[in-house]
């Protein structure tokens, strides 16, 4: 009678292991939507950069100081954006990484001394009508960029 208990077991144990093999793989074989996008996008990205930079007339005449400013041009208009909205919500974290540390104190200043007195602040950013580079010299290493700003702005 021992035997025949031992063979139950057996078979018990087996069906036991083969139900949670079965939902391990059911459960570890799912996607969710957690998982990270492909990097294979992140390539085409850069490959497209690439053609570009292939392409491009500045790069290949060797006057890749013209380039230089046209790309520094376009990102000095996006942090220009940038600065003037996180200004006018008072926003100082995004405002850190974007000026140097005493512009930063000075604007922390001004939007510490609005709250202070309670002074609401509305600014809508329409657009940028012109931007120039005023400026640009190479010391050393170190680039020194002037730029001029002239956008539309609802206060």
């Amino acid at each position: 009678m021992s035997n025949q208990f031992g063979f139950i077991d057996i078979i018990l144990l087996a069906m036991f292991a083969g139900f949670i093999i079965l939902r391990l793989r059911n459960i570890l074989g799912r996607k969710t939507g957690h998982q990270g996008k492909p990097m294979k996008r992140y390539f085409s990205k850069g490959i497209e950069v690439l053609k570009d930079i292939e392409n491009n007339e500045a790069i290949k005449n060797g006057n890749v100081d013209e380039e230089a400013k046209k790309q520094f041009l376009k990102g000095a208009e996006i942090a220009y954006e940038q600065i003037i909205t996180s200004f006018a919500k008072g926003d100082k974290k995004s405002l850190k990484g974007l000026l140097e540390k005493n512009m930063y104190a000075r604007f922390s200043e001004v939007i510490d001394e609005r709250e202070n007195k309670q002074i609401k602040y509305e600014t809508t950013f329409i657009g940028l009508k012109s931007s120039k580079i005023v400026e640009f010299k190479k010391i050393e290493n170190i680039y020194k960029v002037t730029v001029n700003f002239v956008s539309e702005l609802i206060t």
